[in-house]
């Protein structure tokens, strides 16, 4: 296709969300190299990130960009090449998230660096969507409303054992421990993360294991996972669940489980987020979740977000990395293109929950049926 002819059918497709090829707002976008109007009709979704990775273009506010363009729907309009195509594919006829692929999104994402992490992320090293109860609330104390959310939904006592699906560095079982009292085991595909989290957790009695969550076959008071689930993908929810079952001790067991939810029901993720971010990640619909815990499980509780909780945690995580990369930069580990990476990632992020087009859930089920009515907490 002539240049000429690209660039139109991008200035048009672009209009339509209020995006104007370099113009005055903070969403319009700049163009570095004219070579983008074909190399984005030609790759989608995937090309918009690899081009921005390679400074083809720049946009002074990402994050309202994104909120433009995923408020008028235009990603899913430009998802029709190739490469997406065989994607969705792969994703329909394989289990991408077999046991041995389930170790990848360790080794690549939660593997890249503590020092990365313990940069962006608040002191509690919280991976996950915060809980914003006032607009004076930092990072921190959203995390830790968060945390505290979670132990009280699932009425964590004196003694009880408790099992953290994808634990992260430990951040939940270092509050439960240390506030209600509870033992712990966390496990994770992250080998990083097992060592800085066994190295947090020092004197608590709190066990973290480099583990595959089928691999988990003993008794907890309770079992929790936030963050995790969009790792375990549509194939395996049910297994996912079963492990989450099997592992409850009594009727009167509970089982929290966190996740960002999606209004449709996927069965991939953005493939740039697969390639560069999250490989082998999809966020999960309410009807995967019930549909997995249907026999297994009652639900007593489901705990929407909405999507604003996450759009301020993405954004507070950029500001943390941005005025931490000169540091980073000078350890010779990531260079400009991951920054460049990382940046579209976070900000991207923030605009898609802007839109709403996800959202950020808790459910808390039982075992049983419980004798008593479950007092939901807010």
């Amino acid at each position: 296709m002539p240049k000429q002819v690209a660039q139109r059918v991008v200035k048009a497709l672009l209009s339509q969300a209020g995006v104007q090829l370099n113009g005055r707002q903070l969403w319009d976008i700049e163009i570095k190299d004219e070579r983008l109007y074909g190399r984005l009709l030609r790759g989608g979704s995937i090309a918009l990130g690899e081009s921005f990775m390679d400074n083809w273009w720049d946009c002074p506010a990402l994050d309202q960009f994104a909120y433009h363009i995923f408020s008028a729907n235009l990603k899913d309009q430009g998802d029709s090449d190739l490469r997406t195509k065989l994607w969705l594919w792969l994703t329909r006829h394989f289990n991408m998230q077999s046991v041995r692929r389930a170790w990848q999104v360790g080794q690549q994402h939660y593997d890249v660096g503590n020092d990365l992490f313990q940069a962006m992320l608040d002191p509690t090293m919280t991976y996950s969507c915060g809980y914003w109860q006032s607009g004076e609330a930092g990072l921190n104390q959203a995390q830790l409303y968060k945390l505290d959310l979670v132990c009280r939904k699932l009425g964590l006592e004196q003694g009880m054992h408790l099992l953290d699906i994808g634990c992260g560095w430990g951040s939940l079982l270092i509050h439960a421990a240390q506030h209600y009292g509870v033992s712990g085991v966390g496990v994770t595909v992250s080998e990083q993360q097992v060592g800085l989290a066994r190295h947090r957790c020092r004197g608590l009695p709190i066990d973290i294991r480099l583990q595959d969550y089928r691999q988990l076959d003993e008794k907890f008071d309770r079992v929790v996972s936030i963050g995790m689930v969009e790792h375990v993908g549509y194939r395996n929810y049910r297994a996912f669940m079963e492990v989450a079952q099997r592992c409850l001790t009594s009727r009167s067991g509970l089982f929290l489980l966190h996740t960002i939810g999606s209004l449709t029901s996927r069965t991939a993720s953005d493939p740039w987020l697969d390639k560069y971010i999250f490989p082998n990640c999809m966020v999960p619909s309410i009807p995967h979740l019930t549909a997995a815990a249907e026999g297994l499980f009652v639900l007593q509780d489901f705990h929407n977000f909405g999507s604003a909780h996450y759009d301020m945690t993405a954004m507070a995580w950029w500001r943390r990395f941005d005025q931490a990369w000169p540091v980073l930069s000078d350890s010779g580990q990531y260079d400009k293109r991951f920054y460049r990476m990382w940046k579209f990632y976070l900000q991207m992020n923030a605009g898609v929950f802007r839109a709403g087009r996800d959202q950020v859930w808790q459910l808390v089920f039982s075992k049983e049926p419980l004798p008593n009515r479950y007092q939901s907490v807010r």
